[in-house]
């Protein structure tokens, strides 16, 4: 599952790159849980709950089977 996360980050990066910010992968566990790091200006962004719960949760949990939930470390 790790190496599918993986690809599906890259395709998000692009958009979070064009704002000054970024999400490096940090885990993902067996039981489904993602967890990244924004960094940049998405690290301390006031949107930054919604970027990672609306576009970063929902594409992976439409992209890769077994997601469940995606948190910021």
């Amino acid at each position: 599952m790790i190496e599918e996360v993986k690809k599906v980050l890259e395709t998000i990066r692009p958009a979070l790159q064009a704002d000054g910010g970024d999400v490096d992968l940090v885990e993902v566990t067996d039981d489904g849980v993602v967890k990244v790091k924004l960094v940049g200006a998405c690290g301390h962004c006031p949107m930054s709950t919604m970027t990672l719960k609306m576009g970063i949760e929902r594409t992976l949990k439409d992209k890769v089977p077994g997601v469940k939930e995606v948190v910021s470390v």
